[in-house]
């Protein structure tokens, strides 16, 4: 009962804090054509050396010049939330939104990647919160066509509710959530993480999961992810030009 109750209140404040949110973007992002929210893994799992890796990783993907031309390839411009989770109620946020217009808001958005310190490294994997975190954080975006979540990860969810309940609770809709996997030496069956991502992580129309193999293999693989949550969003965009039933 009390897990359920401590669910409900959450719910709560979550929605409580995006009605609040919203009020800073009144006015709409002219032609915003994606909201991008990316979640990094910061429970007990991940060594301060993994941390390191992960975090020049994404710094060094955003700088990428294929990723740089997939944020600018339109005048409509791409909006970029970046933040950490570990457990229940440990999400922080590492980049606030920032609407990508140019090479040097990407290089902006890099920089405070590369030079952010994680808030904690004692806390388990609560990836039904992370996930709720990342709702909220879309209900105080800046108004885009759609909206895609992007979440990294190195263990199966051990605290809280998981990713089934966090969608039935928080708003989704016409929300995209991509997976990514670090698959680490320590994992004892290699094939379970992807499973947990691709049967209970990834959601909506074109969802997909990338496997890095380890920490040192992030780089690689966030801008492959990169690459084709920016590109498959711009496809999609030129098949419906009416835009509008999965936003």
């Amino acid at each position: 009962m009390g897990e359920y109750a401590e669910y409900g209140q959450l719910v709560g404040r979550y929605i409580l804090f995006a009605a609040l949110a919203s009020f800073a973007w009144a006015a709409p992002v002219q032609a915003c054509r994606l909201a991008l929210v990316l979640a990094i893994d910061v429970s007990s799992s991940v060594d301060a050396g993994e941390d390191a890796l992960q975090r020049n990783g994404l710094a060094s993907a955003l700088l990428d010049p294929d990723v740089q031309d997939a944020f600018l390839v339109s005048d409509d411009p791409v909006a970029l939330h970046i933040f950490e989770w570990s457990g229940r109620y440990n999400q922080q946020t590492i980049l606030d939104w920032t609407v990508v217009e140019s090479p040097s808001d990407l290089f902006r958005a890099a920089a405070r990647v590369a030079e952010s310190e994680r808030a904690t490294d004692k806390f388990p994997t609560a990836i039904g919160y992370a996930l709720g975190h990342a709702a909220t954080m879309l209900q105080a975006a800046p108004a885009c066509l759609a909206q895609t979540v992007d979440v990294s990860g190195d263990g199966l969810n051990n605290e809280g509710f998981g990713p089934r309940r966090a969608y039935l609770a928080f708003p989704f809709e016409g929300v995209v959530v991509n997976g990514l996997v670090i698959r680490v030496a320590a994992d004892g069956d290699p094939t379970a993480l992807l499973s947990f991502y691709a049967d209970e992580v990834a959601r909506g129309s074109g969802a997909f999961v990338e496997i890095a193999d380890g920490y040192q293999d992030f780089a690689r693989t966030m801008r492959r992810k990169l690459l084709r949550e920016l590109t498959s969003q711009m496809i999609g965009r030129l098949a419906t030009p009416s835009a509008g039933a999965d936003g």
